[in-house]
Formats: C-alpha cells, sequence, structure tokens
C-alpha cells in the first residue's frame, strides 16, 4: 500500500499560502495520511522526503515585495504494509483497533472487505469475515478466531505460546494419585487457566498454547499438560460434553491404535477426542515421542503421554464438561 502526500507552497505578494496536502492511493483504502501507526508486526513506516534544490531562488515582485519560488514540492512517501499478526485469540466488537485494522487489511486482501480501515469491528466487518468463513469451509460466526486468522495469514507464531514447564521429580504424583509425565504441572506450578474457560469441574484445552487443564469441583487445577493437537482446522472450540469413551481405539483409517479414547466432538468423518500417544499396528512402535508434545501433529484428536492419558482416563467419565478456546 503507497501513499505519497504532496505540499504545495504558492507564492504570493507579501505573504505564503499553503495549499491543501493532496494523497495519492493505490490501493482502495489506506491508514491516515497524518501520522500512520504502524500495525502490529509491522516495520515502522519509513518516510522519503524530497524537498526543492536548496540553491531555487527566491523571486521579486514588481512592487519589491520578496517571495518564494511559484512552487517547492515535498513529498513523503509512506510504505504500509499488508503484513501484520494478531494479538488477541479472537478479534470481536471489543478489540483494539490496531488489532482489527490487521484484520481489515487481511480481508481486503483476499476480497471479501471492500470499506474503509476504520479499526472498528463493524457490521460490515463481520459480514466479511462470515463470508471468508462459509468460502473457505470454517465455522461461520462471523468472529475472526484462530481457523479464520491462519486462512488470513495474520495468526501469531503459535509456538510462542506454548508454555514449557520444568519436568517433575521422578515419581511424582497428583493428588488423585496419579505418577506425572515430563510435560506435566500441578497446581501453582502450572500455567494460569485462561480466562473465559468455564467454572466447576472441567477439562479444559487451548488450541494455542497445546495445553490441557483437569479443574475440580472448586476450580482448583489438579493438574496440567502439553498435548499434541490437529494440524487441521477441524478443532471447534466451544463448550462440550464427554459423549463416548473406549479403553481401546483404533484411527479412522485403520492404522493406528488409541489407548483411553475419550470422545468430546463428532465430525463428518469420524469423533476427535483425547487419547494416548497412538502405537501403529503393525508393531505397536509410537507415532511420536514425548518429548514432541506441545507440537500440532494430530488428525484431529489431541495426543497426550500415557501418565496424562490414565489420568483423564479416571478424571473424566461420561458427561464431563470440555471446554475448548
Amino acid at each position: 500500500m503507497r501513499t505519497v502526500v504532496v505540499v504545495g507552497i504558492v507564492a504570493s505578494v507579501g505573504g505564503v499560502a499553503l495549499v491543501a496536502s493532496a494523497r495519492e492511493d493505490h490501493t482502495d483504502q489506506s491508514a491516515p495520511i497524518t501520522s500512520p501507526a504502524p500495525v502490529d508486526g509491522a516495520a515502522a513506516p519509513a518516510a522519503l522526503v524530497n524537498a526543492a534544490p536548496e540553491s531555487a531562488p527566491a523571486t521579486t515582485a514588481e512592487n519589491g515585495t520578496e517571495s518564494l519560488p511559484d512552487l517547492a514540492i515535498v513529498e513523503i512517501e509512506t510504505e504500509l504494509t499488508d503484513e501484520c499478526t494478531i494479538e488477541p485469540k479472537t478479534i470481536t466488537v471489543d478489540t483494539d483497533s490496531v488489532q482489527v485494522q490487521c484484520l481489515q487489511q487481511a480481508l481486503t486482501r483476499e476480497g471479501f472487505y471492500n470499506g474503509e480501515l476504520t479499526g472498528e469491528f463493524d457490521f460490515a466487518t463481520s459480514a466479511a469475515v462470515e463470508e471468508l468463513q462459509v468460502d473457505r469451509d470454517l465455522f461461520v460466526d462471523g468472529v475472526a478466531g484462530r481457523e479464520t486468522g491462519l486462512e488470513l495469514g495474520i495468526w501469531p507464531e503459535e509456538e510462542l505460546e506454548v508454555v514449557r514447564t520444568p519436568p517433575p521429580p521422578a515419581g511424582a504424583m497428583d493428588s488423585w494419585g496419579y505418577p506425572l509425565s515430563s510435560v506435566t504441572s500441578l497446581g501453582d506450578d502450572a500455567p494460569p487457566l485462561p480466562e473465559n474457560s468455564g467454572s466447576g469441574k472441567r477439562v479444559v484445552y487451548e488450541r494455542i498454547s497445546q495445553r490441557v487443564w483437569a479443574v475440580d469441583d472448586d476450580g482448583n487445577i489438579v493438574r496440567s499438560w502439553l498435548v499434541s493437537g490437529s494440524q487441521y482446522n477441524n478443532e471447534v472450540p466451544g463448550t462440550y460434553t464427554v459423549y463416548s469413551r473406549s479403553e481401546q481405539s483404533t484411527a479412522w483409517n485403520g492404522r493406528a491404535i488409541l489407548p483411553y479414547m475419550i470422545r468430546w466432538l463428532r465430525t463428518d468423518i469420524g469423533h476427535i477426542g483425547f487419547h494416548g500417544i497412538p502405537r501403529h499396528v503393525e508393531d505397536g512402535s509410537a507415532y511420536q515421542t514425548e518429548d514432541e508434545l506441545g507440537t500440532r501433529l494430530s488428525g484431529g484428536c489431541q495426543r497426550q503421554s500415557d501418565p496424562d492419558a490414565r489420568f483423564l482416563w479416571a478424571f473424566a467419565p461420561e458427561g464431563t464438561t470440555v471446554v475448548v478456546l
């Protein structure tokens, strides 16, 4: 996006008059021409000033009054990049204007929005988000979350959101008497629960941090651990209930054994849920290591270490609330 500001200084008898700024836009939208704030993640705007030569002579009017050159041009060229990254996990009506402007820029680039870059999450912006979601076969709600952000190329680098806590001491157990894995933490040692993650006994799964929390009836964190969630856009945020469980299940393609399967979401091609690290049917080898937990590697489910899968099997019978963020 290129914005050019031209300021003309016009000669007058006995004084100087300033011509109003003119703006040339090479795209349909641009940020305000006065001190445009760089969108988060973008470089600060660079300015290139081309002034008239210092040697340009002054002129003298017939009445002897000296005036400035007929036209001195100051051109300020500002590059406004479409490359930006949002900070919040969801962009709605309450989101900071700079983040909304980043969303509007990306929607404009993809051809879904043709309004001004106002920084306001208004009806036109929400409608553009819905149009994108329909077009890309996403969950349609008019709110810009992870899947929408990924489609627009404005989602933050997720690895930066993954918190890896120190491994617990060998043989450490939780208050339920279950051993901890190398990616498990307890109570106050666990990362804090995300905002708006529900209340009461529940399992909370935050996709951007690839982390699960088990919360008891009093709202206390029993334990928290890293998982390997889906590489795709099939983990739909919302509040769910565990509806089915299998101590051992098989992947939809028949190639993997899934221990301690706890299902919370039905899809057109199968069920999504928590389970232990998958094993190859042919030789029983693991699909991934425990060290790789915290990285998106699955086709839909949330893979857990065996100790965490055994704990969750005990903690989350059918009817347990699952909150996905």
